[in-house]
């Protein structure tokens, strides 16, 4: 039993040092309602193609991890019932024959494991409100440590403890880097009130930390915080009164522990009229850009295979 199966598109181009960049399944099966996530995920693959850029789609179908899906790996990741796949449920899948959808870190460890270098996502998984207590942190953040991927999202959503999370990625030596600013994003805004220590300004600046981290050994991935365009960003004061609405409808509705953050993101998708999902959308397209782009100058600059 191989550890994963690479596409023919994904093989090839990886075999003669083209641009691949990898793509989470679980936006598409768990994070969009259909048939708006089936759109959405041809949409995603095309972004690259028209970019010369070859997209690895990555799912577990039937036990094995898929590096890459044709049209129909498309399709059953968008209308197919599938498991939430992390790190710690492939071995499970793969043993049983089951299929999932492969969520941030799955698809950084997979990714990793196939070469891939540059994956694009919507928002990374983090630090969530309350951890002290429930210890509820998302495995993004440790499988991104030892997976040298770098990961281009919009931060993390609102509803997350944000200064927590960007505690616990100093702390795991995973460097968070800002596209062209030095303010962390919030998903849906621009801006979270966090500052980051670094930014860089160009693609090739992406890739030249890319070579620097490959010099040095280091095993980590790079989260390239990439907020959302300006015309593109939730209206702010709309964001904060739909925000703290939802809080309140949890608080009042006593939800607690993991139950909490999916909780949020149904209320708000609910009450927002659909508004944060369409943002959703916007920022995904925009990380799938730049995603191209830093691929494209890292496959200009590594060394051919």
């Amino acid at each position: 039993m191989t550890a994963f199966q690479l596409s023919r598109d994904v093989e090839a181009a990886l075999a003669d040092g083209r641009p691949v960049v990898a793509l989470e399944s679980t936006i598409i099966s768990h994070g969009l309602p259909r048939p708006r996530n089936l759109e959405a995920a041809i949409e995603f693959e095309e972004i690259l193609r028209e970019k010369g850029v070859t997209p690895a789609t990555i799912a577990v179908l039937d036990g094995v991890p898929q590096i890459g899906l044709d049209a129909d790996g498309v399709r059953r990741i968008a209308e197919e019932d599938l498991a939430k796949a992390s790190v710690r449920d492939l071995p499970i899948l793969a043993a049983l024959g089951r299929s999932g959808a492969t969520t941030v870190a799955a698809t950084a460890y997979l990714a990793g494991l196939a070469g891939v270098r540059v994956f694009a996502t919507g928002g990374l998984g983090g630090v969530h409100r309350g951890a002290s207590e429930t210890f509820d942190e998302s495995a993004d953040l440790t499988t991104l440590a030892s997976s040298p991927v770098t990961v281009v999202s919009a931060g993390v959503k609102s509803v997350l403890d944000i200064p927590g999370t960007l505690e616990r990625l100093e702390t795991l030596s995973v460097p968070v880097i800002g596209y062209g600013t030095t303010a962390f994003p919030a998903f849906w805004l621009r801006e979270s009130g966090y500052e980051l220590d670094w930014k860089v300004d160009s693609a090739d600046e992406v890739a030249a930390v890319m070579a620097a981290r490959d010099a040095f050994g280091s095993r980590s991935g790079i989260v390239l915080a990439n907020p959302i365009p300006l015309e593109q960003q939730w209206d702010p004061a709309e964001h904060d009164r739909v925000l703290a609405t939802a809080f309140a409808a949890a608080e009042e509705a006593g939800v607690r522990g993991k139950a909490v953050t999916p909780f949020l993101l149904g209320f708000i998708v609910e009450e927002s009229g659909g508004k944060s999902l369409e943002v959703n959308l916007d920022l995904a397209r925009n990380n799938v850009r730049v995603a191209a782009d830093v691929a494209t100058a890292w496959a200009k600059r590594a060394p051919r295979p």
